[in-house]
């Protein structure tokens, strides 16, 4: 006897539904996040056509007169004097293609379509939770293959160790660990710059939310931070705290790490060209079309506004 169940058309979504089954209509997609758009801003001058995404840095020097690295006095009657020299220097990123095709039969269409679950619809979700993800691991950790980096692997970061993880420390000596990366990197930048943002992993996230400070026991360890670090001093605005899961495991040995940095586009960006797509293409009974766009790799004109601390 031949028969149609669950095992032969449920790729278009179309079941047999028995007398006394109450079939939930809702479509519940695989359960994923990702975060790449809230902790980086996009570079967008970037196109189609582009193969290297680059950016330059300027090198200065001025030697002081007659102290070369005095200040720069001159006598009224001075005919040898100094000026600046300049040197620029380019860094290039590969821009690498990325694309799926989407295809389905005009019957598969059609039945889909008539139980209420279209499948080229879902086909096209599918390819852009794909593409999400595929850009939020490029974000974060970038690409062993194209030997490139992400926000928690940049090469030019300062790195250190915790003098001991967050499990076991006290909130005064988390506080001091948080202010420590932050000092990091400012002096790094000459003193010009206190990040604005830290990343931690999940689990640490979590301790901070759970740890009391108030005596009245209203404000957790996270809220404290976020206003009793040198960032809020500095900057005059609340450090900006974020949970990310990349970060489990991403440090040296398998260990937990802190990231901060400060997430503008001028110290760094994510080079991206959005989904283009070309027109449905029709083969025989079959409907197909491609989705195609690019994807950069993490840029930091200035890597040492970025400080990684291991082993929180």
């Amino acid at each position: 006897m031949l028969t149609f169940d669950q095992a032969t058309v449920d790729g278009t979504g179309a079941f047999l539904v028995g007398e006394l089954e109450r079939l939930d209509q809702e479509l519940n997609m695989p359960l994923v996040g990702y975060t790449w758009s809230r902790d980086i801003q996009l570079r967008e001058d970037v196109s189609i056509a582009d193969d290297i995404s680059s950016f330059t840095n300027s090198t200065f020097a001025a030697p002081g007169t007659p102290n070369p690295n005095g200040k720069n006095w001159i006598g009224k009657d001075s005919t040898a004097i100094a000026g600046p020299m300049v040197d620029i220097a380019k860094t290039g990123f590969p821009l690498t293609l990325w694309g799926m095709e989407l295809g389905w039969t005009v019957v598969e269409l059609a039945a889909a379509a008539k139980v209420g679950r279209p499948i080229d619809t879902q086909k096209y979700d599918a390819m852009q939770l794909k593409w999400n993800m595929d850009t939020d691991e490029q974000v974060y950790r970038g690409d062993n293959q194209l030997n490139v980096q992400g926000l928690t692997n940049y090469v030019g970061a300062a790195l250190t160790n915790a003098v001991k993880s967050w499990a076991t420390s006290t909130p005064d000596e988390i506080r001091a660990s948080i202010n420590k990366v932050l000092s990091d990197a400012w002096a790094a930048t000459g003193y010009t710059l206190v990040p604005r943002d830290l990343l931690l992993p999940p689990e640490q996230f979590g301790l901070l939310s759970s740890i009391i400070v108030s005596s009245a026991g209203n404000q957790s360890l996270l809220s404290y931070l976020r206003e009793n670090t040198i960032a809020y001093h500095q900057n005059g605005v609340p450090l900006n705290i974020r949970a990310v899961k990349w970060l489990k495991g991403a440090g040296v040995g398998g260990t937990d790490r802190m990231v901060a940095y400060t997430n503008d586009k001028k110290y760094v960006r994510f080079p991206m060209v959005p989904l283009l797509s070309v027109p449905v293409q029709y083969r025989g009974i079959y409907q197909l079309t491609t989705y195609y766009g690019k994807l950069g790799a993490v840029e930091s004109p200035y890597p040492e506004t970025m400080a990684y601390v291991d082993g929180i």
